[in-house]
This record gives structure tokens, sequence and C-alpha cells, in this order.
């Protein structure tokens, strides 16, 4: 935790937060334009709030988008707050609620695996490992525009809007988030008020990047397009991190978290 407490003790990289909370997914160039700092100082900023993970980054052709992740704050506030002073504590909190309260269309998670880029491919894909860690198998050819049948606690989703939306093996890819029918309901406990939420709300898509980081592999997961007060990003916020550390436990040791 020490880069976290590093990155924030700067009131300039605080400012960058609260910029990318008010609006996510933003470049260099738009967010230079929206603060009294020269382009280099607010790259160097980024390039510490990235070490210290409370940002991620995606790629949108050419442009690099930066986005906010507030793990590292909420495991601050959640397992030590405490054992600060009231005055600290306070800031933290205050940090905290700042992230919190302002609506967020999307979810963004950087995890680094031993392992890679072809093994982490074959993991997102391969329903022989998806199945292992997620519980859940794709049909599919993994091309662009492909259909794909979701396949969980034995209950086939189909729908002409799952698709693959971008396919470039070891190195990016995209599909539309599957649709919410009765039947995935019953399989997953979801309560009928809850369903009918979700089968009210935009179809969301989920981005996958893969990167070489020295003996590493970077997984950036970007998971956007929902609506405002989504519940189904609620869930997926809730859902996400155990996945992906299962997906990196599977991949380092051989077995997937319990």
């Amino acid at each position: 935790m020490d880069e976290v407490f590093k990155a924030l003790a700067d009131p300039s990289r605080r400012r960058l937060l609260d910029v990318l909370n008010e609006r996510n997914g933003q470049t260099l160039r738009e967010l230079c334009s929206g603060l009294d700092m020269a382009r280099q100082s607010v790259s160097k900023h980024l390039a510490v709030l990235e070490a210290a993970g409370l940002i991620t980054t995606t790629w949108r052709g050419r442009e690099k988008l930066h986005h906010l992740d507030a793990a590292p704050i909420n495991a601050i506030a959640e397992r030590w707050m405490t054992r600060y002073d009231r005055r600290r504590a306070g800031a933290l909190a205050d940090l905290k609620r700042a992230l919190e309260s302002a609506p967020m269309n999307e979810f963004a998670y950087t995890t680094y695996i031993n392992t890679t880029p072809e093994k982490l491919w074959q993991a997102l894909t391969d329903p022989a490992f998806t199945r292992q860690y997620w519980g859940v198998s794709f049909e599919t050819d993994w091309q662009k525009g492909s259909p794909m049948t979701w396949t969980e606690n034995g209950r086939k989703t189909e729908d002409p809007g799952q698709v693959v939306l971008e396919s470039d093996p070891y190195h990016r890819l995209s599909y539309a988030w599957h649709t919410f029918t009765a039947d995935w309901a019953n399989g997953n406990g979801i309560d009928g008020e809850t369903l009918a939420k979700l089968q009210q709300e935009s179809r969301s898509k989920v981005t996958f990047t893969i990167e070489p980081h020295g003996e590493m592999v970077k997984l950036t997961v970007l998971h956007d397009g929902f609506d405002d007060g989504s519940t189904t990003l609620a869930m997926c916020s809730q859902g996400w991190p155990a996945l992906l550390s299962s997906l990196k436990t599977l991949l380092e040791t051989g077995a997937p978290l319990p």
C-alpha cells in the first residue's frame, strides 16, 4: 500500500482522480484540457497513479484511455482505516465517498498474471478453462460478429445480440454481455424483481486487453455500456474481482479458487 499512499499524497494526483471520477475513460489530451498542468506533468502523475493501481488503461484505436480503479481506496478504507487517527481516517473516508458518490457507468480492473499471452487467451476462450474458474462455457468460433451461446449451471442462453465484437488473439477480446432470461435467473437464484430490472437495462459489453509485462502478463478488463444506476453494474462489480482472482490462481497454480 506504500505506492497508494504516495500517490494520494499529491493534490494534483487527487485532482486527476476527481476528474476521472466525474467522467471515466479520458485520454491524456482530454485530461490536460481540464487541468492547469503541463502535458508532461499530467503524464508523470498518471504513471504514478497507474503504478499504484488507482487507474487502469485501455486502448481505443491509437488513443489511450484512463479509467479510475477505486479498489485500492476501498482496501485502505475497509482494512486499515481504524489504525490511523480520526483526522486521517476522515480524509480517507471523504475520498472514498467522493469516489463512490458520482455515477460510474463502467467497471475497470487490472491484474498481473504469471503466464503467457497464449495461455491467458486460452483461459478466456476455452470451455475447459472457463468452466473451472467461472462455471460458464461459450459456444462460438471467436470470430468478429459471430454469435455466442452461454452455458451456465446447465442452462443455455442464446440471443442474436450475444456476439463477438472484437477478436485479436493473444491481444484483445471483446463481446456483448449475455441476455437475462428467466431460465438463467432460476439457475442463479435471481429473484423476479431483480430480473425485471436487469431485463430493462441496455446490453453491456466486456473487453479484455492482454499485454506482456516482463515475465508476466497484464490483463485489463473493461466492462462498460451500463445505464445510470445499473443493477447489472452493481452485480458485475462484485463478481469480477473474485472471478479474475480465481482465473489468476488457476493459471499460476493449476487450480482455481474454491
